[in-house]
């Protein structure tokens, strides 16, 4: 793509240098930016696949999952002697499981626990030494 140098110009000039350094840097970015987009394009493919894999995984996990309790409850049925009661043990056991993990979230994921507090005390440090220093 290089147009060579400007006939015009005297060989070795620093215009003709200057030129020829500004066209080879346009050339230069072009390039780069040719291969970022490729390699974007390629790094997207790759994150799609791999999104695509966790979703299916998680779907296995999750069926999965529910064949496992349906077994247990099948199980405990041969215990207890009752298939309705077995069901109500595993899914009120489960409920009670996820009431408590619910709970637990709620109180990590509050407002109050998620504020930056020690950025806050350290900016009214800073604020306060700097207007001591000022005012001093």
């Amino acid at each position: 793509m290089s147009q060579g140098p400007d006939p015009r110009q005297p060989a070795g000039s620093i215009q003709g240098l200057i030129g020829d350094a500004l066209r080879e840097t346009n050339e230069l970015a072009r390039k780069e930016i040719a291969l970022f987009r490729a390699e974007m394009a390629r790094n997207a493919r790759q994150l799609v696949a791999g999104l695509a894999c966790m979703v299916g995984a998680a779907v296995f996990a999750v069926v999965a999952l529910l064949v496992l309790i349906d077994a247990f409850v099948k199980w405990l049925a041969t215990i207890v002697g009752s298939e309705w009661l077995a069901a109500l043990i595993v899914g009120g056991t489960l409920f009670v499981l996820a009431l408590g993990m619910a709970l637990w979230a709620r109180s990590v994921l509050s407002l109050s626990t998620l504020a930056p507090t020690r950025t806050t005390r350290q900016v009214r440090q800073d604020a306060q030494s700097l207007s001591e220093r000022v005012s001093g």
